[in-house]
């Protein structure tokens, strides 16, 4: 696919999500981790991400409910997947309440908990996002959304299309 196209998709996908009556952080989560079926079987297996972890489901690494990692071989059914989703995003919205020293708005907590589903809850609480927002600099922190756009691939960090329409995505939301 041209990086032309994926532009226009990443738009179409934006306009949709941001336009529709409601953006939540699992409309937001699922649409760009979306769900890896195994291509002879349909099923929904584990598979390694771009970093080399095992996934499965909307890019769970672990199962939420007993913390036991994902790895090679794993099958889950969709209503699992959404399971975990639903309890991976009420586990991370807590944290993040306790986290952030301000209340943020619906949208705000909704691109926040997106982001830090992504990049883990740790790494949130130490982001320019976080800090920003406890300062009361909402347009510095939704522009420090656009700063973890990047994986590591070979080795080197390198901005991930994907990554970056989800980080413009939630830049919007947390704006709107």
């Amino acid at each position: 696919m041209s990086s032309k196209k994926k532009i226009y998709i990443g738009i179409a996908i934006l306009f949709i999500l941001l336009f529709s009556k409601k953006v939540s952080a699992a409309k937001i989560i699922s649409e760009f981790e979306g769900l890896y079926r195994d291509k002879k079987s349909k099923k929904i297996v584990a598979y390694k991400d771009l970093a080399g972890v095992w996934t499965i489901g909307y890019g769970n690494t672990f199962n939420p409910f007993t913390g036991e990692k994902v790895k090679e071989g794993m099958v889950i059914d969709e209503s699992t997947a959404l399971s975990w989703l639903n309890k991976d995003i009420e586990t991370r919205q807590s944290a993040l309440k306790k986290i952030l020293k301000r209340t943020p708005t619906a949208n705000q907590l909704s691109a926040m908990i997106s982001l830090a589903y992504n990049i883990g809850l740790n790494r949130f609480a130490d982001s320019a996002i976080r800090k920003n927002f406890d300062a009361g600099n909402i347009q510095k922190a939704a522009d420090s959304f656009l700063l973890y756009n990047k994986a590591r691939k070979e080795g080197k960090l390198v901005v991930i299309d994907g990554l970056d329409r989800r980080r413009r995505m939630e830049r919007e939301l947390f704006l709107k």
